[in-house]
């Protein structure tokens, strides 16, 4: 999202996308804020923006409806779509739940000692 925004205006547009996704038969999974970041190369002559994740499931339909969603709002400067296969849903779940923190924190452990 476009970096101009504040914190209530970028609420809303999550808040508008998620509709978007309960309206057409989609299960929010997760929503992550992930902020205020750099981009690698200036969009729309902005050299940063707001990043978010919405993993979701549904009908392959949902996803040219969202997109196209998008597309119309002027606070969306780029997005990406994607399909995970089974391993990477299970990664995302693991990721979510904490374990691969806890991984991190064992190997770091082992090699400390």
């Amino acid at each position: 999202m476009t970096p101009v925004l504040n914190e209530g205006q970028v609420q809303e547009t999550v808040e508008k996308f998620s509709q978007v996704l309960k309206e057409n038969g989609a299960d929010i999974i997760n929503t992550e804020a992930w902020g205020l970041k750099k981009l690698a190369y200036p969009i729309q002559k902005k050299n940063t923006g707001y990043y978010f994740l919405v993993e979701f499931t549904g009908e392959g339909n949902i996803v040219d409806t969202l997109e196209l969603a998008f597309r119309r709002d002027e606070r969306i400067i780029r997005f990406l779509t994607t399909v995970l296969d089974k391993h990477a849903v299970a990664y995302a779940e693991r990721r979510r739940k904490g374990e691969m923190n806890q991984q991190k924190a064992k190997q770091s452990e082992a090699v400390a000692q």
